[in-house]
């Protein structure tokens, strides 16, 4: 150990999960990492804090199909002496007892719960929803001849959909998927953003308990499980957490693949098959989800030639593994293949519930048509390489993506 800056020996030579290199070009760092450590990667996160990052296909399914050795309690990190106060990356490891930190038995009876809420919402009422919604936005700037696709659009969508699966309305929907946005990007309100959030929800909770009605929140808190408002509180969070954030990058991702190569011009002339394969490139190369925390040792082990002490994090590199070149062979093979083998979603018993994905896939196919529907011509109004990426250690998302268009009435009447 570093007495000096408080860096074990082992991470001297750590890659550092924050500046400009990892924020805009996190696919060549990946690459570097392999070439240097192979499939498991020293790192450092904001204020060198240490972990290892697994960036090989199959240790990552390898960790997330050994829970009993690699374990979800952030109780187990042998860091937390060395964490900040009001550490930015705080939210992120909490010993909040939310779902993403429960194990065993307990883990499967919230999930088995989060599942249940979910499916209980009609699939064809919500691709019905996100047409009307994408409508909506639409209307408020197509008479312009620009816009930003991330803030007016993208940002804005799965968060109204969401909201109302929550029983919520636009306004308070788009409050509260912007403190997500801001937790997430782990700066310095990130914190406050966390507290703000589990206030809120434990006010919907309330209000739920006495007033049921048809969405997310109400089945969840009538659940059979009995979860508890301890429970339900900051399991709420996670749910539209891990609803927004992804849905939000996979949009905005996809949209930009779309403006910017030409394999998928095609969709842009209204072939809709182009648009499948589109979302399925984003999943491998730009998934919404890069980086995913974490993981903790619950005893000394080897892990892709690198020796994990007891307690020490280890955080999946989703993106990583899916650049993994043992299993990915290329985009032109994939698009040919429909090759879904991607880690987006995780893997194992923590995976996205059921039926989250779809949810997903159907809120971000019904934005971007409705899109191309509306303003056919529609492209971007920056050079590529002046897009810059979200500062999020876990999130790979855009800042802003401006575009031009030829403006057209507004159609209203939604």
């Amino acid at each position: 150990m570093n007495a000096q800056r408080g860096i074990p020996s082992s991470h001297q030579n750590a890659f550092r999960l924050y500046g400009p290199q990892f924020q805009n070009k996190p696919a060549e760092l990946y690459r570097q990492m392999r070439t240097d450590y192979g499939p498991v990667a020293p790192v450092l996160l904001d204020g060198d804090i240490p972990a290892w990052l697994v960036i090989g296909y199959r240790e990552v399914t390898h960790v997330l199909n050994h829970p009993e050795t690699f374990a979800r309690s952030s109780r187990r990190w042998n860091a937390w002496d060395l964490v900040p106060e009001n550490w930015p990356l705080y939210p992120m490891v909490t010993r909040t007892p939310n779902i993403l930190y429960s194990e065993g038995e307990e883990h499967r009876r919230r999930a088995t719960a989060i599942s249940d809420a979910l499916s209980g919402a009609d699939q064809h009422e919500v691709r019905q929803y996100a047409v009307q919604a994408a409508d909506r936005l639409i209307d408020g700037f197509c008479a312009a001849s620009r816009a930003d696709l991330r803030a007016d659009y993208a940002s804005r969508l799965p968060a109204i959909v969401l909201g109302r699966l929550y029983g919520l309305d636009q306004k308070h929907a788009e409050v509260l998927a912007e403190a997500m946005t801001t937790m997430i990007d782990s700066g310095p309100d990130a914190v406050k953003a966390q507290q703000f959030l589990l206030q809120t929800m434990g006010t919907l909770v309330a209000e739920r308990r006495k007033q049921p009605g048809p969405d997310v929140v109400s089945r969840l808190v009538h659940h059979p499980a009995k979860l508890r408002d301890e429970e339900l509180i900051p399991d709420l969070v996670v749910i539209l957490g891990g609803g927004h954030q992804p849905t939000t990058e996979w949009l905005g991702n996809t949209l930009r693949l779309m403006l910017t190569d030409d394999r998928f011009a095609a969709s842009l002339t209204g072939a809709r098959s182009s648009v499948r394969e589109a979302l399925n490139e984003v999943l491998w190369e730009d998934t919404p989800t890069q980086i995913y925390l974490g993981r903790y040792a619950a005893h000394d082990v080897e892990l892709g030639g690198q020796l994990i002490r007891r307690g020490d994090l280890v955080l999946l590199g989703l993106a990583g593994a899916n650049s993994d070149p043992q299993i990915n062979p290329g985009p032109e093979c994939r698009m040919s293949q429909g090759n879904q083998a991607y880690l987006s979603f995780s893997h194992g018993e923590h995976r996205c519930p059921y039926p989250a994905p779809e949810l997903a896939e159907i809120i971000v196919t019904a934005g971007i048509e409705v899109l191309l529907d509306r303003l056919p011509d529609v492209e971007l109004a920056v050079p590529v390489d002046e897009l810059r990426w979200r500062p999020s250690p876990w999130m790979r998302g855009l800042v802003a993506l401006p575009v031009v268009f030829t403006p057209v009435p507004p159609i209203g009447g939604q």
